[in-house]
């Protein structure tokens, strides 16, 4: 009676603590964004210019199309609204079934690395199934979110979530995952659409999802982690590793991860990454059916406690590569999943708001709370240095053409002493390299001191 009794009141805590998180993360700020005019901006390696005629400054919200103030806006700032806002965004969630090993029923405060290492991998998923230049339709129809109704509705949901500790799990209902189109016409727009949800499900909040929290949480604690502790970006690339490779949804086949040992990447251990699991389906840009798509994660540190400034170029290089799928990284006690920059501000999603739980397997489930309506920015000052880069190859003639550009990248300028990663020949098993990288990790420590902040409008300056 006593272990039971005991049992109820660690459920209770927990139950609470979820719901405090779901208050404390629920919190909006409205705060604006600023761009300016006068610079390009990069996204996931993509350009785009906002130059207009007449004033100089004005304000954008995510819903707002038309010219600016009367101006005419020559570059293209739609585009770019629309691009950011079809990446996936993975964000904290509550109201979820208990995390292993544990009573958690919520990943706030501690799962941050885990949900910027998500985005990664779904958008490493989006260009392997629909390519990079894919604008999800609703892209432009996403609401800015909103202060009062938010926290208010996280209110509600922390004495609901207290109710409940009484009254056990409620069902959830399980359906179809999709129908068939109704017209020929409508066939293409269908399948990108059935793409577009089979991958946000691959990440839903549930045991059985192949990329969920759960599944990230289970692999997490053969490296010895425990639900809620905190994540550094090296042991999430090798968490992604081993959910990509033990996955057993046959959409997952055609698609491997590689994980760069030391800050180098072997060439021939990528090579044999792309021949496996040759029995891939072929997504709609018809990857080649004896080949395997590799996603190549790199675990770097770019200087000591702090960024070392000399990096800055070479960040900024990476992202403006087509084949870059981004950073996990963030700054200091907070992760973020680095998209772009524009002079010297980084881009970023911010996994730090709490969002209710989705049940991904009805067909019809809403897609709008795995979109972000507006980017956030941060001083590359302020990066944390410590943080994995990624990339993706679709076939071996591909890794052959990214290695040759990344090594041109990779050359050190006058200032910097070593490249922040290197390609080398061969295996890793030929340099006796025995000790796996996730042991060595760097300290990369998320906090709960600071509530995440969704951002509401963004500025051109």
């Amino acid at each position: 009676m006593e272990a039971k009794g005991t049992d109820e009141v660690e459920k209770l805590k927990s139950r609470f603590m979820s719901a405090w998180h779901s208050v404390k993360y629920s919190w909006v700020l409205k705060t604006k964004t600023s761009f300016s005019r006068n610079s390009p901006v990069f996204l996931l390696g993509k350009c785009y210019h906002f130059k207009a005629e007449g004033k100089i400054n004005a304000t954008l919200t995510p819903t707002h199309t038309d010219a600016m103030d009367g101006d005419s806006v020559l570059g293209n700032v739609d585009g770019f609204r629309s691009d950011f806002a079809s990446r996936v965004w993975l964000t904290y969630r509550e109201e979820l079934a208990p995390l292993p090993g544990s009573t958690l029923t919520s990943d706030c405060g501690w799962g941050c690395t885990l949900r910027a290492g998500q985005m990664m991998l779904a958008q490493a998923l989006l260009l392997h199934f629909l390519g990079r230049e894919w604008i999800w339709p609703g892209a432009l129809r996403l609401e800015p979110m909103d202060t009062e109704t938010r926290t208010s509705s996280a209110a509600r949901r922390l004495v609901a979530s207290l109710e409940s500790s009484f009254q056990g799990e409620r069902p959830r209902a399980s359906q179809p995952l999709y129908q068939c189109p109704g017209g020929a016409e409508e066939a293409d727009a269908h399948l990108k659409e059935v793409y577009h949800r089979t991958i946000v499900t691959w990440f839903g909040d549930t045991p059985s999802a192949q990329l969920g929290v759960h599944r990230l949480v289970h692999l997490g604690m053969t490296s010895g982690k425990r639900v809620g502790d905190w994540y550094g970006p090296a042991v999430v690339a090798h968490i992604l590793r081993k959910a990509v490779e033990e996955a057993t949804d046959p959409g997952l086949r055609g698609v491997n991860v590689y994980v760069a040992q030391d800050c180098t990447v072997y060439s021939a251990d990528v090579v044999e990454k792309h021949s496996a699991r040759a029995d891939a389906l072929r997504g709609p840009e018809g990857s080649p059916a004896d080949s395997t798509a590799v996603i190549i994660l790199i675990p770097i540190r770019l200087g000591g406690e702090k960024i070392n400034p000399d990096y800055f170029n070479f960040v900024k290089g990476i992202l403006s590569l087509e084949y870059c799928i981004g950073i996990i990284g963030g700054k200091p006690k907070q992760a973020y999943y680095f998209v772009g920059f524009q002079d010297d501000s980084l881009i970023y999603m911010d996994p730090h708001y709490c969002q209710s739980f989705v049940d991904v397997s009805k067909s019809d489930f809403p897609l709008q709370s795995y979109h972000c309506p507006s980017p956030k920015k941060m001083p590359f000052i302020k990066m944390d240095p410590s943080c994995t880069i990624g990339f993706y190859s679709r076939s071996v003639q591909d890794y052959e053409r990214i290695s040759n550009e990344l090594s041109k990248v990779l050359q050190p300028s006058p200032k910097e002493k070593y490249p922040a990663f290197t390609f080398m020949k061969g295996h890793g098993r030929d340099y006796e390299l025995s000790v796996p990288v996730e042991k060595r990790e760097w300290p990369f420590i998320q906090s709960t001191q600071k509530a995440g902040a969704s951002a509401g409008d963004f500025v051109l300056l």
